[in-house]
């Protein structure tokens, strides 16, 4: 009996979905209509393939899917911007100040 198998996609283990050309659009709005964007590389994980994060002066951010770390270099030297590993950076303290702001306007914990 096979009710719990998975079925494997194509070009990824199960359950992984690719990058898509929505994707890359999202991304390359984001980066169009905000300033001071910086990019980071995220390694895949059992969970998701890699993924490119992106945060804006501000520490407003937004990940999504890429093909490789490659693929998201070439991504960020084609629209100009800074591109950085997130595993030996780490992420920068804008982001998550920008995120315990979004916490505090919504009433959530502090």
């Amino acid at each position: 009996m096979a009710w719990f198998r998975r079925r494997k996609e194509p070009g990824g283990a199960p359950g992984h979905r690719s990058a898509n050309r929505a994707d890359l659009d999202h991304l390359e709005e984001f980066v169009r209509s905000r300033r001071g964007v910086e990019a980071f590389i995220e390694p895949r994980t059992t969970v998701t393939e890699t993924t490119v994060l992106l945060i804006a002066h501000d520490g407003e951010w937004t990940r999504r899917r890429v093909d490789s770390p490659e693929g998201a270099r070439r991504f960020a030297h084609r629209l100009a911007i800074p591109i950085y590993d997130v595993a030996l950076v780490g992420y920068p303290q804008r982001m998550r100040d920008y995120n315990e702001r979004r916490k505090k306007a919504a009433g959530g914990p502090l």
